[in-house]
């Protein structure tokens, strides 16, 4: 992953706001991508997004099936998609949000993508509910899970925070941790990627349907994937210091108002203090350039 990382931090050490709480489980993650010849690299981005898609789209069995077979992964991918890029003008570049969101887990987090979501919502026939991303994060002998959001705005003042926020309420609601818990148990994705037995039994004992959801609440990590228009961006011609420290202060400006909304509209839930949170932000000069030619790709897949 080739972008720029222009903040990697805690909230708790962004923010001047001492009465603000709680903060302490929230960080923030800020990149941006490059320019050539005083272009923003929409290229890029598409190859970003065409190079994870068959983990977003595809079974961990139906990847294994097509090993070696670069093109067939990618038909098969699009086989999947759902395009309501193209048919919802709400959702318009959700699909995109949520494959851009699994190559950041992949490669920043080093996240295994325990359920690949846009398989699961096309074959369960279940677009709506729960969240865009499930993954397992190891570290040494111990796991976390992270459960995220993806969205791709037009903006991301003020008045827009209140959808995600709303989002993110409803996928924290404990029937669907739930009902994501028994998704990965079910599934048969677990048992290849996690090769350690002994890991493997502990994530599984975890998530057994009849525990709790307290006992594995603090466990519970959300990536919120925030993709939006940036008239700084469309504006600029290259990642001059310039450039990288006004999105860098617009994005500090914009953690700070999304956190305090975060708590204000959440923070009565009884688990949340104990979940952690990372805003991930990413902006880009023009939306629907970057959607229309996302569609016209998977439906020139879809044709093959």
């Amino acid at each position: 992953m080739n972008y720029q990382i222009l903040i990697n931090e805690t909230f708790l050490n962004l923010t001047s706001d001492v009465n603000l709480k709680p903060i302490e489980k929230k960080h923030v993650l800020s990149m941006a991508n490059g320019f050539e010849d005083g272009q923003w690299q929409f290229a890029d981005l598409h190859r970003f997004v065409w190079d994870n898609v068959a983990e977003t789209a595809l079974s961990v069995k139906e990847r294994n099936c097509l090993v070696g077979k670069a093109q067939s992964q990618l038909i098969a991918a699009a086989q999947n998609l759902r395009l309501t890029d193209k048919s919802d003008d709400i959702g318009k570049g959700s699909e995109l949000a949520e494959i851009i969101l699994y190559g950041i887990m992949k490669h920043h987090y080093e996240a295994l993508p325990v359920v690949p979501k846009i398989f699961y919502k096309q074959n369960a026939q279940d677009n709506a509910k729960g969240a865009d991303s499930v993954h397992i994060v190891l570290s040494n002998d111990d796991f976390s899970l992270w459960f995220g959001e993806a969205k791709f705005y037009n903006s991301i003042e003020n008045a827009r925070l209140g959808t995600i926020i709303e989002s993110i309420g409803n996928a924290l609601n404990t029937e669907k941790l739930k009902k994501e818990n028994s998704i990965i148990t079910n599934l048969q994705d677990i048992e290849h990627l996690v090769s350690d037995d002994l890991v493997r039994k502990k994530i599984l004992d975890a998530l057994e349907v009849r525990k709790s959801i307290d006992e594995i609440v603090s466990r519970i990590h959300v990536p919120i994937l925030l993709i939006h228009e940036c008239e700084i961006t469309a504006k600029a011609t290259k990642l001059s210091d310039e450039y990288l420290k006004s999105v860098r202060d617009f994005h500090m400006d914009r953690a700070q108002h999304y956190f305090e909304a975060q708590i204000k509209k959440l923070g009565s839930l009884h688990k949340y203090p104990e979940i952690t949170f990372h805003l991930i932000l990413f902006p880009v000069p023009n939306k629907k350039k970057i959607v229309d030619k996302f569609v016209a790709n998977v439906e020139h897949y879809k044709d093959q």
